[in-house]
């Protein structure tokens, strides 16, 4: 759940100025399983997700993401992968990086390897980036592996760093509270929207040196005694930042949404993601929440609580 600096955390941006982002990431996960498959079938692989997938070799594999880290850690023997999510694909939230990160810890446990989340995160990162060829930042690679309410700043010579933000519970509680979830029902690629933003960076580096330093004032805010609902306002100011970045981001359906929650009573908010669909992320004084579910009837609400260990191996038989 990334809550400012989106855009930033593109290499095409933070090689030449500063990027970085605020985020957290949530109770919602990616399930991902996988074991040697034994010799007695006439398919090498059996991979299952949306669809099943009986693959005589590595190469026939069709989902692009599992044949190209299969490939990439020289596996030669048959595997049975199953991949299960809470969250639908293509929704804005990190659910194609959260399986990445996770596709890649699980496929090194089976080689009985332990990788660091640093690890993980670059290696999710070349996936999409290079291997898969896909437009994008690399934030939600980074969110997946490490998991918690982070600061991530990245730097011109391709590296990032991870800065915990670290505020007492009462304050996360409340962050917490002023918070709702909403699904628009609509999916989209993400890359494409992405592609897109990227291709408009050189005639907005006004806005996006404005959207970087949202982020330094929000954190500064958490670590403060001031009002959350200040926090807010700046998702307020940056959405509305982020919009003017080119059309590709919202869409009038997402207006309408975004201001029907205004007139209820919410203080700011923003579409998760690269825009133009998914998730609907609203910044909400508990005294008006009830004002603001009500007013959407027809979008599902996604109730969540912040989560802090990122990709885990939840069960390993080694």
């Amino acid at each position: 759940m990334s809550f400012l600096g989106g855009g930033t955390d593109f290499p095409s941006w933070f090689m030449d100025e500063p990027g970085s982002v605020l985020s957290t990431t949530i109770d919602k996960y990616t399930y991902i399983s996988c074991r040697h498959l034994p010799p007695f079938f006439q398919h090498k692989h059996r991979i299952t997700y949306s669809q099943i997938e009986n693959a005589s070799s590595t190469d026939s594999i069709q989902h692009p993401a599992i044949r190209a880290a299969i490939s990439d850690l020289s596996i030669k023997e048959g595997l049975e992968i199953h991949c299960d999510a809470d969250l639908p694909a293509r929704s804005g939230i990190g659910s194609s990086s959260s399986f990445s990160v996770g596709l890649y810890h699980a496929l090194t446990a089976l080689q009985q390897r332990r990788v660091s989340k640093k690890w993980l995160a670059q290696r999710a990162i070349r996936l999409e980036r290079c291997l898969l060829n896909e437009s994008g930042g690399w934030q939600d690679q980074i969110a997946s592996s490490y998991g918690g309410l982070n600061h991530i700043t990245f730097h011109s010579d391709n590296t990032f760093r991870v800065n915990p933000v670290i505020i007492s519970s009462d304050r996360k509680k409340s962050l917490r509270e002023h918070l709702i979830l909403l699904f628009t029902g609509f999916t989209r690629s993400s890359s494409a929207h992405s592609k897109k933003t990227e291709d408009s960076f050189h005639r907005n580096k006004e806005k996006l040196r404005q959207i970087n330093q949202y982020v330094s004032e929000a954190c500064t805010l958490l670590h403060s005694s001031s009002p959350i609902s200040k926090f807010g306002e700046l998702l307020h100011e940056s959405w509305n930042m982020k919009k003017a970045l080119g059309d590709q981001i919202s869409n009038p359906t997402i207006d309408e949404f975004y201001e029907r929650a205004l007139a209820h009573g919410a203080i700011g908010g923003k579409i998760l993601g690269a825009g133009n669909g998914g998730f609907l992320l609203l910044f909400v004084p508990p005294s008006r929440r009830s004002q603001v579910l009500n007013a959407f009837p027809d979008l599902l609400h996604v109730d969540f609580r912040f989560e802090n260990t990122g990709s885990q191996i939840i069960y390993y038989d080694g």
